[in-house]
């Protein structure tokens, strides 16, 4: 009888995980109701929540990506939020700040703290970059602890918790670039492409039939996972074997890039480590147990490239930093 209690027990975690990746792939059905052509960024989103990592997309204005994360919000029923980062924009208004308001008896007036847009499960901080450091700054505890100080009290944020930051690559006036340590913050980049003709040929025939990108539950979008199920999915994605052969491919090519005469900044150790946690993730994703080295050269690119540091003699000659990241992952061999 006990042993058959233990059985069930054990076979409950599986079931749930099973479950939670056959909501996850109805996930991604729902967001393609109203996002066309962006695959590839939701695969990321998805990779990004089941690691408690983040995610900065670029791409320019008009590729979806605002309503990619509320659409994938609506799809997972969770909480998001969106803040337009501008010049003027204060710490505080992203973390919370303490306000004067009055006691519940009306009697005196008491500092209380007025939380930001921060306390949500999704973020969406739409162009980073056009804020100050100081101002950018103020997500790193968030995005690192999962909590924020404010007058000397830590509080933590909701879980999930994932910021989905944009940024546009036209408009340099203006801007103030990520610092390297926020940079090293994001599990992946994402870029997201404007769409081929025939995604755009979809796209604007769902608007001639009358489809409004401001009401999701109109276009169909509907809640088909949770943040129980995403809690499953990160178990999951937490017990997929990395043979040592793949930790050593991992390591060979972060140190590939150190090498690199192009780059004054390599891949660090918490770079490499973001690029297993985000193939395991990416094997769960498609119904595996272990990481392949394809799992791998597959996230790369999004996990990578955004933590390298050109030398100021090649970007004068044009070197592009994804050029130089594929060179080195190439110059790796493949176990096998």
């Amino acid at each position: 009888m006990i042993d058959d209690q233990q059985q069930a027990q054990q076979q409950d975690p599986q079931q749930a995980q099973h479950q939670a990746r056959e909501r996850l792939t109805q996930v991604r059905s729902e967001v393609a109701k109203v996002v066309v052509g962006q695959d590839a960024a939701v695969s990321g989103l998805l990779v990004a929540l089941l690691c408690g990592g983040h995610v900065l997309m670029e791409g320019v204005p008009g590729v979806a990506k605002t309503l990619l994360v509320r659409a994938l919000a609506q799809a997972l029923s969770v909480d998001t939020r969106r803040v337009q980062f501008t010049p003027d924009l204060m710490p505080g208004d992203i973390t919370g700040s303490m306000v004067v308001s009055q006691s519940p008896d009306g009697a005196r007036t008491e500092l209380t703290f007025r939380e930001g847009p921060v306390f949500t499960h999704l973020l969406l901080a739409d162009e980073i970059n056009r804020t100050p450091p100081k101002t950018q700054s103020a997500l790193l505890e968030a995005m690192e602890e999962g909590q924020v100080s404010v007058d000397g009290v830590t509080r933590p944020l909701p879980r999930p918790f994932l910021v989905a930051a944009t940024q546009n690559p036209v408009e340099y006036e203006g801007t103030y670039p990520l610092p390297e340590a926020q940079l090293d913050r994001f599990l992946l980049k994402m870029v997201l492409p404007v769409p081929e003709r025939d995604a755009e040929l979809e796209i604007l025939t769902r608007h001639a039939a009358g489809f409004d990108p401001r009401d999701l539950a109109a276009a169909g979008v509907r809640p088909v996972a949770g943040a129980d199920d995403l809690q499953a999915a990160a178990a999951g994605a937490a017990s997929v074997t990395v043979s040592p052969e793949v930790v050593a491919y991992v390591v060979d090519i972060a140190r590939a890039t150190r090498r690199s005469p192009s780059l004054q900044t390599g891949v660090s150790p918490r770079g490499a480590t973001a690029l297993m946690r985000a193939a395991r993730a990416w094997a769960w994703l498609n119904g595996r147990d272990f990481v392949t080295p394809d799992d791998v050269k597959a996230l790369a690119q999004a996990t990578l490239v955004h933590r390298l540091t050109l030398r100021p003699e090649a970007e004068l000659e044009g070197v592009d930093a994804s050029a130089v990241l594929a060179s080195a992952v190439g110059s790796v061999p493949v176990p096998r």
